[in-house]
């Protein structure tokens, strides 16, 4: 059954992300996809019911791709938001492009890149992207070293063009964030982290003191949820399911950590935006941060 008590997302704080003061809770619209992020969802019209939820509750912040579907999650924000409140934050990403086998292909020649941005100004309905990250396939959840300057440089001349606003970066390593910021502003960071998987630590505290966004992918584990006794020990002695106290634990690492878990069901949306009002003690804390350092236990 739906809890259709009011959630307050404004208790997890703000952060500004490309000109705009989002909510630290936002929501990512990947899995509105069909299975494995391609093709349409099963069930369109709970999908238009997620993301309109989403933005009732108080979600200002929305990741989203072209490349998922592809077209499609871009396609249903367009029906369930447009015209688009003041205050939502859409941010897409470019880098990469579905095979017929739903494979996933690197994109990031000045092309493909241009070709990219047009297909999420088309398919969002805007004149402009708020934030485009360019996506590195890199190790395909971790990062690898490379130059990026070609593909940054050529989505920075869109942005001189007025058709991106704000530039971010995804999947990246700390010398790349370098490089980007040696060619144009950087406003987030997307990579993957979660309350068990930790190779971005230093990284969150460089750009925490740089003013710029981490946001977190797979925040609860991505395909494979994290499971961890400890997590299931902590969240049962608070009063919170896991996938909860891992979110509220996310918001605790760090000031500039946003994040956009995803669903396709509307009550497990509602689950996932409760975490902003969770509370953690020092010593349910110091409990979770243990689980980094443990593995799964």
């Amino acid at each position: 059954m739906t809890d259709v008590t009011a959630i307050d997302i404004t208790a997890a704080g703000s952060f500004v992300l490309g000109g705009r003061t989002v909510n630290r809770m936002g929501y990512g619209a990947m899995q509105l996809a069909g299975p494995g992020v391609f093709g349409p969802p099963k069930d369109r019209a709970a999908a238009l019911a997620v993301l309109r939820e989403a933005v009732a509750s108080g979600v200002n912040h929305i990741d989203t791709s072209d490349f998922y579907g592809p077209h499609v999650t871009n396609q249903l924000i367009r029906e369930a938001l447009h015209p688009y409140p003041d205050n939502l934050a859409i941010v897409t990403k470019v880098g990469a492009i579905r095979g017929a086998d739903a494979s996933w292909k690197p994109a990031i020649a000045p092309a493909d890149l241009t070709r990219a941005v047009h297909d999420n100004l088309r398919n969002l309905g805007v004149d402009a992207l708020d934030v485009v990250n360019l996506r590195l396939m890199g190790k395909v959840h971790g990062p690898s070293e490379g130059s990026l300057e070609e593909p940054f440089a050529a989505l920075a001349k869109l942005k001189g063009q007025g058709l991106i606003r704000h530039l971010g970066l995804s999947n990246v390593t700390s010398a790349q964030v370098a490089e980007a910021r040696g060619i144009a502003e950087v406003v987030c960071v997307q990579n993957m982290y979660n309350i068990v998987y930790r190779e971005d630590d230093a990284l969150i505290e460089e750009l925490k003191d740089m003013g710029v966004a981490y946001v977190p992918f797979f925040p609860l584990g991505g395909f494979t949820p994290v499971q961890s006794s400890t997590l299931s020990d902590v969240s049962r002695d608070i009063g919170a399911t896991p996938m909860q106290a891992a979110l509220a634990w996310l918001l605790r690492r760090a000031p500039n950590v946003l994040l956009i878990p995803g669903t396709s069901s509307v009550d497990h949306l509602r689950e996932n935006l409760r975490a902003a009002e969770l509370e953690l003690s020092d010593e349910a804390l110091a409990r979770l941060d243990a689980i980094g350092k443990r593995g799964l236990k």
